[in-house]
């Protein structure tokens, strides 16, 4: 009888959890860890696309533990906001450093300027969509970096400008798409790459001296 209440072998523990099988949940936890890392200068973009690859097709749990083992165990990053709303008149607003990108943001403006900036902004997903009314003097500029591409197809203009210029990096794969949408009747909207600093702006290569 005692033998039928035995405990059961210690192999069961470790070993079980590891060929667990992944949920779609797991795998998607991994990626977010995955493209905060590679925003963090931790892995490459060569890597990113390697791991996030083998992120996808995991089985089990400790394929993807494999993934992330070299990673800081901080735990999982924090979870970006469902919608934020910026509704503004008058006085600018802006969202620069290290903050965290929602899923959806509603922007209402006029008489104001707000600018996004996602230089250093910590990104948990691959797709923002931003509901935009630009009134009269409300305009939208969007700090990009190389990975972060700005489509404005859904916007609906009867005044105001729309400017585009992508920062452009042919190895750096896309780690979040902004989609704008909604309609600017007065407002400007531009999306750019960060403005080079003085200094760097005077450097000229030796093909320019002289010119």
């Amino acid at each position: 009888m005692t033998d039928e209440l035995r405990p059961a072998d210690h192999t069961s523990g470790p070993i079980a959890k590891a060929d667990m099988r992944a949920s779609d949940r797991d795998r998607d936890q991994v990626v977010e860890i995955l493209q905060v890392a590679a925003g963090d200068g931790r892995i490459t973009a060569a890597e990113l696309d390697e791991r996030l690859d083998a992120a996808l097709s995991a089985r089990t749990t400790g394929d993807l533990a494999r993934l992330t083992a070299d990673l800081p165990s901080e735990g999982m990053p924090p979870q970006a906001k469902e919608l934020v709303r910026i509704d503004q008149r008058f006085g600018d607003v802006s969202r620069t450093g290290r903050w965290l990108v929602p899923r959806r943001m509603e922007i209402r403006l006029m008489f104001c300027e707000a600018k996004l900036d996602f230089t250093d902004a910590l990104i948990t997903h691959n797709t923002l969509h931003i509901d935009v009314d630009l009134r009269i003097g409300g305009n939208l500029i969007l700090v990009t970096r190389p990975g972060v591409v700005v489509d404005t197809d859904g916007l609906e203009r009867s005044s105001g400008e729309i400017k585009v210029r992508p920062a452009v990096d042919a190895d750096t794969p896309t780690a979040l798409r902004v989609l704008l949408a909604g309609q600017s009747r007065g407002g400007d909207i531009t999306a750019r790459p960060p403005r080079r600093k003085l200094s760097e702006r005077m450097r000229r290569t030796p093909g320019q001296l002289g010119r």
